[in-house]
């Protein structure tokens, strides 16, 4: 009996509400449905194994493809049955542990889905055909997918790459020492306090200047967003751990505050942080050199707890900006795997690195 997370049912759910609605609806920001905008599926593309295409037709008779011939048939309706029937296994776990769906399994040998979820390389996490009324053609598009059906999943994952390194300027001679020995207790053991140290580096009198980004190339992609974007979003670390501000909608409205860029229009840091948080959304990743494209070409699709599966199509852009930015939230990541919150001497100067993690709310 296989098994398998709320996130890697959740793959599966898509596929099946997908085809059994033939549609995926329109949201606004605040995730809720526009009756009467919405996307008309033609088909949906799973490639499980490499070179081999299993495509799924999207109308009231289900016709399934293996590269190219046609293998089953079956009614929309069996897939809208299993659909239900998933949802409401989802809704009985309180957990987000690795669990078993009987009747979906038996259902997926039955349409030739054998794996939970597909190894995606870029952001499409699924590809369907759509009938696309604003170019009267019908291309193939791929989405990121998110889940709210268990926790909250990440939007930036966190590593080596989305460090920052603030210069430390001080007149504290043991400073090190003391900032280092800030620890707190968590799960019976020590953990590494950040802002406690980033506190103890305030009270002593000590200031955080900004020097550069641990990964040369997260900071070349930030370049192609706006050449101030390492900065900006440096800025924010230090709301986040200083003045322990964590939503993203915060963080915008204490730049436009402080307006540390000193822009002429404060209007600048939404907009410029909008577009980071999509650009993450559709295709930037920290460790991967980033051509400024779009990978998701599709857009933007979320399930919600309710079981709606919900596309912010590249058409309505504004509503996928304004969806992230509400939605959105910094979070602390493990300082031992991502090495940061130590301050280090280097060349007689005194450092700290910050790390970046962003995290659906």
């Amino acid at each position: 009996m296989f098994k398998g997370n709320k996130w890697e049912w959740s793959e599966v759910y898509v596929l099946l509400k997908i085809l059994a609605d033939v549609k995926v609806y329109a949201a606004d920001s605040e995730l809720n449905k526009f009756e009467d905008v919405y996307l008309p599926i033609i088909k949906t593309i799973r490639e499980e194994t490499k070179g081999e295409i299993k495509e799924y037709t999207a109308v009231e008779i289900i016709s399934i493809y293996n590269n190219g011939a046609k293998v089953k048939e079956l009614p929309a309706t069996e897939f809208e049955s299993e659909s239900i029937n998933l949802l409401n296994e989802f809704n009985s776990k309180d957990s987000n542990g690795a669990f078993s769906v009987e009747s979906t399994q038996n259902f997926r040998d039955k349409i030739l889905c054998y794996k939970l979820f597909t190894s995606a390389i870029d952001k499409n996490d699924i590809m369907v055909k759509i009938i696309d009324a604003n170019t009267v053609y019908s291309p193939t598009i791929g989405s990121s997918m998110k889940f709210k059906l268990g926790s909250s999943p990440t939007l930036l994952n966190a590593g080596k790459t989305t460090n920052f390194i603030y210069k430390i300027v001080h007149n504290h001679p043991d400073l090190i020492r003391e900032t280092n020995d800030i620890y707190k207790v968590s799960g019976g053991k020590n953990h590494i306090d950040v802002r406690g140290r980033i506190n103890k580096i305030i009270e002593e009198n000590g200031t955080l200047e900004y020097r550069k980004m641990n990964g040369q190339i997260f900071e070349d992609n930030l370049v192609l967003i706006d050449s101030n974007m390492d900065r900006i979003i440096a800025e924010t670390l230090l709301y986040f751990y200083k003045d322990g501000i964590s939503n993203c909608n915060e963080m915008v409205e204490k730049l436009e505050q402080e307006n540390p860029m000193n822009y002429g229009n404060v209007n600048a840091y939404r907009y410029k942080f909008k577009k980071f948080l999509t650009a993450i959304a559709l295709g930037m990743k920290p460790a991967t050199v980033w051509d400024g494209l779009d990978e998701a070409t599709g857009g933007y699709i979320v399930v919600t707890k309710e079981g709606n599966v919900l596309s912010y199509h590249i058409y309505n852009r504004k509503y996928v900006e304004e969806y992230l930015l509400n939605n959105t939230k910094y979070e602390i990541a493990s300082t031992s795997r991502h090495d940061f919150g130590e301050v280090y001497s280097e060349n007689g100067e005194d450092f700290i690195k910050l790390n970046l993690q962003v995290r659906f709310r």
